[in-house]
Formats: structure tokens, C-alpha cells, sequence
């Protein structure tokens, strides 16, 4: 059986516990979420004491542990360039583009999962997608779902084209330029 050991947000400081705990669980993979937020370039935070913690971890296992590390980022431009210089630390880099259309749709279905979506027109809002992020597509069914709540008794709670296309109107719009770029709305 494996077991994850997953780090995010405030966690992220707790490296040496969670590589402790991900060892006394092996074989296990540790997940480090955004780790940018410790593992940023030295020349902007000269001493780090969670991004050394992380170093050594990564250094120190021997041939007895079994343990992955799986780092993500949206930002590996910020990343200290020693995380990836030394051999065994970084084996393999993978990066996930934007969804396609079909990864779009898949989107769409997983995200309006409890939800009875009554799109007359899909694929226009597949297309109309296009060069957003998974978020955005979780954001927009979220804020489609709560207009529906608002406006009735019914469940499940019916999400229509009309509904999806203000919502859509709404983000790309209302939040402005910063929140369309943390979106990911293209």
C-alpha cells in the first residue's frame, strides 16, 4: 500500500516532519504544493531555512528509503536553480498545458458533477473556453450554481446555457485584469 504525505500552504514549513513521516510510512510520496513558496531563488530570500530542510531531504535518502517527491509550481521561474542543478533531486520535469477542447468538456462534467446541466449549446461553450485554466472552469460552474440556488428550490440544481454565460460574462469582466489573470483566463 502507499501512503502521500501532502504539504500545503502553512504546512509547507513542516518538510523535515513530513519527510520523517512519509519514511516511517514508506514506500510514500511526499507532495509539495506550490513549492515555490519555499523553494524560491536565493537571490530573492538569501537564507531560508524550509527551503535547506527540503535540500537535505532530498539529498539524504540512502538506497534503503522508498520515498517520491512530487514538487509543484505554477512559477519555476522563482525556483532556487540548486533544486534542479544537483543529479537526483529533480529526475524529471513534466509541464501541464492549458485543457483542449475535450479536456474542457471533461472539465465541465466533473466540476458540474451534482449539478443537471441543461446546455442547449456545449461545444460553443467548450470553444468559448478556450485558454482557461481548470479553476476558471470550477469557478464558473460554482457561480452558475449559485445563481441557480438563488433563483430556485429546485435539486438537483439546474445550470443552463444562460446561466453558464453569465457567469462567464461575469468573471471575465467583473473581477477585472487581476482576477482574469488568477484565474487563468486567458
Amino acid at each position: 500500500m502507499r501512503r502521500v504525505v501532502l504539504l500545503t500552504g502553512q504546512s509547507l514549513g513542516a518538510v523535515r516532519a513530513s519527510v520523517d513521516l512519509a519514511t516511517a510510512l514508506q514506500p510514500a510520496m511526499v507532495v509539495l504544493e506550490d513549492v515555490d513558496l519555499v523553494a524560491m531563488d536565493r537571490s530573492h530570500v538569501p537564507t531560508n531555512a524550509v527551503l535547506f530542510e527540503l535540500l537535505n531531504a532530498m539529498d539524504g535518502l540512502d538506497e534503503d528509503h522508498y520515498l517520491l517527491f512530487v514538487l509543484t509550481t505554477n512559477r519555476p521561474d522563482l525556483l532556487e536553480p540548486a533544486l534542479a542543478a544537483r543529479p537526483g533531486r529533480i529526475d524529471q520535469a513534466v509541464h501541464l498545458p492549458l485543457p483542449d477542447a475535450a479536456g474542457r468538456e471533461r472539465l465541465l462534467e466533473l466540476y458540474g458533477e451534482g449539478l443537471e446541466l441543461r446546455l442547449e449549446q456545449p461545444q460553443e461553450l467548450v470553444a468559448e473556453l478556450q485558454g482557461t485554466s481548470p479553476a476558471f472552469i470550477r469557478e464558473l460552474l460554482r457561480r452558475a450554481a449559485l445563481a441557480a440556488a438563488e433563483q430556485s428550490d429546485d435539486a438537483p440544481l439546474h445550470v443552463t446555457d444562460e446561466r453558464l454565460r453569465t457567469a462567464l460574462a461575469e468573471l471575465r469582466t467583473a473581477g477585472g485584469e487581476l482576477t482574469q489573470t488568477l484565474l487563468g483566463a486567458g
